[in-house]
């Protein structure tokens, strides 16, 4: 299409017989060129006028470019650099080019022709780079104007005609045919306008003088110098002549050269020298003084000073080499008279390496995972410097030490890629410098720096300082309490790195571990949910889980030991002497008894344990204190004298068992102590020390009260009975399935044959003399060769009725022995063996 186009314009051309416009050609063969080297970066030109509104139409770029409006979505089409990229705007909807802001092709590009600015276009997926170029026409939108409102003249009146009177020129902004074009002069009789070029097109205008001045006539004149355009409409421009008719100045003054020439450096500081021009007139006095100036001075005045007098030109502005690499300076050399010659100066500027390079950042990719693969592009960028010659090429490099390197298709174009993997959890981001230095002496650099953020990926389970965590706890906590924290470390990050923390269900004793220990999911705080008891549980096993948020999750287990620490919660239990509510336990010390005689031994137990189950025995009560001592660890109670007569025979002993816990707890058991040598005193000393317990020996109420409740009490035996069993079994199951310790449990007929605190065998008869158990029951026992009695608090009535019980009672010399004065001790224990004989054949 563009060449069928091209075509067409040459072909009309030459049919109208029109030379071919070398600049058009030109411009065809290097679209041309570029076309041939790349049919993916393409190269667009536009003409637009200047002053269009904003919005306007520039192009169809799409259909230029051979590409629908979905490929411009598609591949995100923008534009990413340029010289004036505020200029314009791309609508990827439509596929066009529009204003963006008022372009003003004066204040653009000034007198420079043609006028143009460029900038690319770049599509993504795959990578497109298109150099667009806008062309600025001129429009007619400035009039010319005179650098003064009023010309003065003054010239002598013996002008000959033919005399030129320098009149300067117009300065109008536009260019091509709206530039200035012609002068006209107000009609008059003496003068005649003439126009003429410099060197560089511009046009200036001289009056010529065509007919002598009479100063006596007119002594002064006035006339108006028009300066007109080319434009549609035609804009026109005036300046006042004010002729001032003098005498005798017939000498003109003339310039040595026609053209000054001089070049110097961009970077010169204000003041310094330039050049001297010289004009000399070849009239005296007055008529010989020439004073200089410039012609141009609207454009030239702000950098260069002109000595009027001695022709010095000197530097007042600043220099730029790429603004303007060289300076024409019309110059009008003036007698006193009027009469004046011009001259051009011409100032070349050398570059020097002034300008640092320029980095724009056209397209850039953060964050990139952590994952992607070496070689994946991170980002597009242009580097321009607008020096000239080896000032303006440019080097680009990155530090070494990152993971990325430059790769360059197009001049002045790099891609930043990966070069090698990435690691979130090593370096989370990266600084990357990118230095542009120039090939300049010195050479000048630029930097642009590129935070690139590494986005995570879940690739980090969580991770515990240690796998197996112990947590002490002491027994009878509070349900709630806080035991431990765990706490687990990811190195991912955000999602990826938030950590939950997961019960393992397990089962602890035959119950859930769910119902023991429960874990906080965001903190990790493992409480307890239940009071632990030492006895029936001593440590606790729980597995743990940290799981992660990513996705897929990952998760790490961790082991958590909960040892139950023992708090002094049990008391002592007296196993021996039993305590019980119906009798007295009574031990007997023969008077005979020497220094250190064993009485008895008291036994307890503590379920706790460590110091808290260290026992200690102390003697609180004593009826006579000095004559018995307990053994503080044994619980051995000993006589500390030989038993006298004078000592009585029912002695009270009080004993503490403590243990060493803190607080310490503690159990008391009392102890009889029967000191005598026969059993009659004996009885008789017990009778009267049970004697405020006895019950009330009225057989016919227990048996009234007995009738009335049988019914009752029937059914509640039963009930009791079944609940008990059921309780019982359940007990039993419990203990079973806890592993908890079994609390050893000593019936009260138990023995040990130890010595280290525990009891003897002992040997235990009953003997049943009537219904009323509660009043008729007598226990004896032999413990390790010491005498021990049972003695109910009825004892006397019991074997009372003994002597009338025929089952029990009919041996003659069982009755012989009770009814004996004098009971020794060997005739207790033949009592005791034949009753039992009688009661359990």
């Amino acid at each position: 299409m563009f060449v069928a186009s091209v075509c067409r314009r040459i072909h009309c051309d030459q049919s109208r017989g029109q030379p071919l416009d070398r600049v058009f050609l030109w411009r065809v063969l290097f679209i041309m060129a570029v076309y041939s080297i790349s049919n993916i970066n393409a190269q667009i030109r536009y003409s637009v006028p200047e002053e269009m509104k904003k919005g306007s139409l520039i192009g169809n770029i799409a259909h230029d470019l051979g590409l629908d409006v979905q490929r411009l979505r598609a591949g995100r089409a923008r534009i990413v650099s340029g010289d004036s990229t505020e200029y314009v705007e791309l609508k990827t909807d439509k596929g066009i080019l529009v204003v963006k802001e008022r372009i003003d092709r004066e204040q653009l590009c000034a007198e420079t022709t043609p006028c143009s600015f460029t900038f690319e276009i770049i599509l993504d997926n795959p990578m497109e780079l298109h150099h667009v170029t806008v062309e600025i026409l001129d429009v007619n939108d400035h009039s010319p104007t005179f650098p003064k409102d009023e010309i003065n003249l003054e010239i002598s009146e013996s002008a000959t005609p033919g005399a030129r009177f320098l009149l300067g020129s117009a300065d109008d902004p536009d260019v091509g045919v709206n530039a200035l074009q012609n002068y006209v002069l107000s009609p008059n009789d003496n003068f005649i306008l003439k126009q003429h070029a410099r060197q560089g097109g511009v046009k200036y205008a001289e009056m010529v003088l065509q007919k002598p001045l009479d100063r006596e006539q007119h002594p002064q004149l006035t006339l108006t110098l028009t300066a007109m355009d080319g434009g549609n409409p035609q804009r026109s421009g005036n300046v006042k002549i004010a002729v001032n008719v003098l005498d005798v100045n017939d000498n003109a003054p003339v310039f040595n050269q026609s053209v000054y020439r001089a070049t110097i450096a961009e970077n010169l500081p204000k003041g310094t020298y330039i050049t001297t021009i010289n004009a000399s007139d070849a009239d005296s006095g007055a008529n010989k003084l020439i004073s200089y100036s410039f012609t141009n001075i609207k454009v030239i005045g702000e950098i260069f000073e002109l000595n009027e007098t001695t022709g010095v030109i000197k530097l007042t502005g600043l220099l730029d080499y790429e603004k303007a690499k060289k300076y024409e300076i019309d110059i009008e050399a003036k007698d006193q008279g009027g009469l004046g010659d011009s001259a051009k100066v011409i100032v070349d500027l050398i570059d020097v390496n002034d300008n640092a390079p320029v980095i724009s950042v056209m397209s850039f990719s953060s964050p990139v995972t952590e994952d992607a693969t070496v070689g994946t592009t991170i980002a597009i960028f242009s580097v321009k410097d607008v020096d000239a010659g080896e000032n303006g090429h440019v080097d680009c490099t990155i530090d070494r030490n990152t993971p990325f390197k430059l790769q360059s298709s197009l001049r002045n174009y790099y891609t930043l890629v990966t070069d090698a993997a990435l690691d979130r959890e090593r370096v989370s981001d990266y600084n990357i410098t990118i230095t542009a230095t120039d090939s300049g002496s010195p050479a000048l650099s630029s930097q642009k720096t590129l935070n690139l953020k590494v986005s995570d990926i879940n690739d980090n389970p969580p991770r515990f300082q240690k796998s197996v965590y112990t947590a002490y706890v002491t027994e009878n906590n509070p349900p709630g309490l806080s035991i431990f924290t765990l706490s687990a470390q990811d190195d991912d990050w955000n999602q990826n790195a938030r950590i939950s923390y997961l019960l393992d269900e397990a089962t602890v004793g035959g119950s859930p571990v769910s119902s023991f220990i429960s874990v906080n999911a965001d903190s990790g705080v493992v409480h307890a949910l239940r009071g632990f008891d030492y006895e029936q549980m001593k440590s606790v096993r729980v597995c743990v889980k940290a799981q992660d948020g990513g996705s897929p999750p990952l998760s790490t287990n961790v082991t958590l030991d909960i040892i139950i620490q023992d708090q002094n919660d049990n008391a002592p239990q007296v196993l021996y002497p039993v305590q019980t509510g119906g009798s007295v336990v009574a031990e007997i010390v023969p008077r005979v008894a020497d220094v250190g005689y064993l009485v008895t031994k008291v036994v307890a137990v503590d379920v706790d344990s460590g110091q808290n189950a260290w026992l200690s025995y102390k003697l609180q009560k004593a009826t006579d204190r000095a004559l018995f001592e307990v053994g503080l660890q044994n619980g051995e109670i000993r006589t500390v004298r030989q038993v006298t007569d004078k000592d009585a025979v029912k002695q009270k002993l009080t004993v503490v068992v403590e243990d060493n816990g803190q607080p310490s707890r503690s159990a008391v058991v009392s102890i009889n102590v029967a000191v005598a040598d026969s059993f009659p005193e004996v009885l008789s000393e017990f009778t009267d020390f049970t004697h405020e317990k006895q019950y009330n020996d009225n057989l016919t109420f227990y048996l009234v009260l007995a009738l009335a409740a049988v019914s009752f009490l029937f059914i509640t035996c039963v009930v009791v009975i079944i609940s008990v069993k059921i309780y019982r079994w359940r007990q039993s199951r419990f203990l079973y399935q806890s592993n908890l310790p079994v609390i050893p449990y000593y019936p009260p007929h138990y023995a040990d044959t130890g010595v280290t605190g525990t009891l003897p065998h002992g040997y235990n008869y009953e003997v049943c003399m009537t219904t009323d158990s509660r009043k008729s029951d007598c226990k004896f026992s032999t413990l390790g060769g010491q005498n021990v009695l049972v003695v109910d608090p009825s004892f006397t009535e019991t074997m009372q009725r003994a002597m009338k019980e025929k089952k029990c009672l009919e041996d003659p010399e069982l009755q012989e022995m009770v009814r004996s004065p004098a009971l020794k001790k060997t005739d207790l224990k033949h009592i005791i063996l034949k009753l039992h004989a009688v009661n359990y054949g």
